[in-house]
Formats: structure tokens, sequence, C-alpha cells
């Protein structure tokens, strides 16, 4: 078969419904806190059992897009990321709600999902063995030293304050040590208690240091949520592609980032969305502008995490590794049917996986009037439901989102608890998002730190284990460029300025 012949089957009108039905069951399911990709995924994979495999995988690759794309609608509307990959997008995207520009905001947002998508698949499509080989270049200190990254990332963007936002990056490491540790398996900082074995869901945790802050505010102030304008504006298309293309290389790049963060598998789209959000920040010209409704922050953050949809799929496919926790379920489902991945999927099971790669571009165009559709009904529905009405069922649905996770009451109680603490943190000026990322990252940073530090003690040769390998040099430089790149652009602000003065 060419590849014509894979475009064509996947254009059969079973495969545009079920890439129909997948994104617009994704959109919703992930635009509710707590209901994640993985979530949406793995309950919809028994329908897919007497399917057959390509239209399987479209389905279920079709739902992993939407869930990527609809987590950023509570992040716009109610600040409260409906998927770890939206936290970056809270940045830009709630203050941009606040002006009256939400649905200016949910547009881009998903004209930039279908820009990252559509990059992901193509790299899938055209260069996914050779890319497969960067995953496995990755070993644990590379993890470690990634993971440390993406830390001193979201501490540099603590909306200006580096120290409160490494305090709150430090106490997210503080809650990722409780529990069973992961890879000696002592019992830490669980005072005795049952529950806390587990450790913090992070899921939980990110539902209640977003929601709870934000329902408190609601809840104390008279104000609307958001700001409502006289007259409806519709979609904005036409605003949201302006803005898309004078920002097009803001758009190529934050996608490839994300595609090239994708294939690392544990990796996330939180982690891509941070990075890519770091880089249209300090390439912009309006980079003192992020942080308070700039839509290159959303292009960057929006682009990015759907980027790691077709980059996750490259080492899931390629060499049976899942690049992320939905392609871990989507590699279950293949095992079931009796699809093996690996390096031959390409030639023995050809006609599977290219028609399942066309698939994938063919959900991320469509997901383009669906989400359209959905997103325009999304913001009417928020700045016209009375607070009486919004609040207790944003409160009812993250509570259910909790519980749905690991079914235990204990996870809503600590999600309140969190979001209480989230909100007293709040009115002295620590962001949340540092101390959700501390604890994503900080299980990444303590299984590959772990497991370097044993290795390089095995082999005699710790100093060469964390500072001798290439791969580790380049993230080393990359995060002391991010840690100290504030303070430099300060002070040569300062210089500026006072040159000028002279």
């Amino acid at each position: 078969m060419t590849g014509l012949d894979y475009l064509w089957q996947a254009l059969t009108p079973l495969n545009i419904l079920l890439a129909l039905a997948g994104v617009v069951a994704g959109t919703v399911i992930g635009s509710l806190p707590g209901l994640t990709a993985t979530m949406a995924v793995a309950v919809l994979v028994p329908i897919t059992f007497s399917m057959e495999p390509a239209s399987a995988l479209i389905l279920m690759g079709a739902i992993y897009t939407g869930a990527i794309y609809g987590g950023a609608y509570s992040a716009i509307l109610l600040n409260t990321p409906g998927t770890p990959s939206a936290i970056a997008t809270t940045f830009d995207g709630y203050p941009m709600a606040k002006q009256g520009d939400g649905d200016l905001a949910i547009t881009l947002a998903c004209v930039s999902s279908v820009v990252g998508g559509l990059v992901g698949a193509a790299f899938l499509l055209g260069l996914a063995p050779p890319l497969a080989e960067v995953a496995l270049a990755f070993g644990p200190v590379e993890y470690f030293w990634l993971a440390v990254f993406g830390l001193t990332l979201i501490s540099a963007l603590s909306e200006g304050n580096l120290l409160k936002g490494l305090i709150g990056a430090c106490f997210g490491l503080l809650l990722a040590c409780i529990g069973v540790a992961e890879i000696s398996a002592d019992i830490r900082f669980t005072f005795g208690s049952q529950v806390l074995l587990g450790g913090i869901e992070t899921v939980s945790a990110l539902i209640g240091l977003y929601c709870i802050p934000v329902m408190i505010d609601l809840v104390a102030t008279p104000d609307r949520h958001l700001k409502v304008t006289q007259k409806a504006k519709g979609f904005r298309l036409k605003e949201a592609l302006k803005i898309s293309w004078l920002g097009k290389f803001n758009l190529i790049r934050s996608s490839v980032i994300g595609t090239l963060v994708g294939i690392l598998p544990g990796a996330g789209g939180s982690i891509a969305g941070l990075v890519a959000y770091s880089e249209a920040r300090r390439s912009s010209k309006r980079s003192d502008s992020f942080g308070t409704g700039e839509p290159e922050g959303i292009q960057a953050t929006e682009s990015a995490n759907n980027a790691t949809v077709g980059g996750g799929f490259i080492p899931t496919l390629v060499l049976g590794i899942p690049g992320t926790p939905p392609d871990a379920v989507i590699l279950g489902a293949l095992l079931i049917q009796g699809v093996r991945t690996g390096p031959s999927l390409f030639t023995e099971n050809g006609a599977i996986v290219y028609t399942f790669i066309f698939g994938l571009i063919l959900a991320t165009v469509l997901m383009l009037p669906a989400g359209l559709i959905i997103g325009r009904y999304a913001y009417k529905s928020i700045i016209t439901i009375p607070k009486a009405l919004l609040v207790p069922t944003v409160a009812f649905m993250t509570m259910i989102g909790t519980y749905a996770i690991r079914n235990s009451i204990s996870d809503v109680v600590i999600m309140i608890v969190l979001g209480v603490v989230g909100w007293f943190l709040n009115r002295f000026g620590f962001s949340p998002s540092p101390i959700v990322l501390g604890l994503i990252l900080g299980r990444i940073a303590e299984q590959g730190f772990v497991q370097a530090w044993t290795i390089g003690a095995a082999t005699e040769d710790l100093t060469g284990m964390f500072f001798g390998r290439p791969i580790s040099l380049v993230i080393i430089a990359f995060t002391l460029i991010s840690l100290f790149y504030p303070l430099i652009r300060k002070r040569w602000s300062t210089a500026g300025g006072t040159a000028n003065a002279d």
C-alpha cells in the first residue's frame, strides 16, 4: 500500500466519525478538573476491543488529543488547569479572560493546539525511528537534570519573584517525598497515617491548589467572575488567525519543543509547556507583558502540550516505551489486540500504524471546528452563570473528579486542605505553579538521582555520572541560563536605564 492508500483508509466514514466523536469526548472530559486525558482514554478502552486496530488507535488518539486541548478551557476561564499539561496556560489565559478577552483566548488556544498537533503528527509520520533513538540516549541522570531544569523554569516564571518561586518548588518537593519512596520503599513523612502511605496524588493536589482558592475568592467578592462585554464577539477566529500568523515562529518553535520533550518517556506536556513558555518569553519583544494576558504565552503552551501527543507516540510505537501515561493505556490496548510495538511495527504492521497517523492528523484538523463550537458555548456559560450556581457546580466537579482518580475520600480531604493552604500562600504572593511542578517533578528527580547515584557508586565515578555525559551538560547549561536569566536581565535593564539617564 502507498501513502495515499493509508490516507484513504483513514478517511472512511467510520474513521471520520470515530475521530470526531473522540475529539468531542476528549475535549469535554479534559475541560473538567480531575478528569484527565489518561482517565478519558482508560474509561473508553473497552469500547475499542471489538474494533479493528487502526480504528481503535484513531479513536484513542482523538480522545487523547482532545483532552489535552480541553484542559485549556478551565485554565482560561477558571484559572484551574483541566489537565497538568495546561498549567502554563493559566499564566496568560486567565488574565486575558479577566480583561474580557476569554473568547479570544479560547480561540487562540484552539488554533495553537491544532498547529502543535499537526507538527507533532508530522514528526511522528516522517521521523519516528531516528527520534526514538533520542529517547534511548536519556538515562537516569538525564531525567534528574531534566526535572531540575523544569523546576528552575517554573520558579523563574513565578510572577517575577524568583525567591518565592524557589520556596514554592521546594514545598512541592517536600510533598513529593510523602509516602513510600520511589526506589528504596522507605516510608516517609506519614506520621503514622495509613492514608499518606500512597503519597499526595498529583491531580488532587493540582485541583486543590488551583481551584479551591478561586472558589474562595468567588464567594468572598461580589464582583462577576469574568468581565462581560456588552456585545458578544463570537469565535473571534479572524483575530486569532492574525495573531497566530504574526507569531508563527513562536508557534513552530514551541511545537518542535513539545515534540522533542514528548518523545522523552515520563516528561509530558507540563514540562513541554513550561519550556516553550520560557523560551517564548525570553525571545519576545514583549517579555514584560507575559503573565498579564500575553497571547504569545497561550500560543507557546498550547502548541507545545498538543505537540507532545505526536511526540509521545514515537517511543510508544517504535520502542514499546510509553511516552506519557495515556500512551501506556493505549499501548496496553494494542497488546490486547495482538499488535506488538517495536522497530518492526512500521514494516510488519505498516497499514495499521500509518492509517493511525493519518487518522491522528484528521482528528487534529477536526479539533478546530469542534473546539471552536464547544469553546464558544463554554465561554458563554461561564460568564452568564450566576455565582450561586457556578461555585457549587465547580465544587461538585472537583470533588467527583478527585474521588474518581483513586476512589478515595481521603484524596478529597487532602485536596481541600491543600486548597486552603494554597489560598493562604496566594495572599503572601506564592504562586501554586511551582508547588504543583515540584510535586510532579519531585518523583522524577528522586528516581533519576537515586538510580544515577547507585550506578555512579558502583562504577566509582560519581562525578562522571552526573557531570560527564554530553546531554547532561547541555541540560545543566540550560538550567543555569534559566535560573540566572531574570537576574541578568534585570541588571541589564538597570544598567541601560542608568546610561540613558546620564
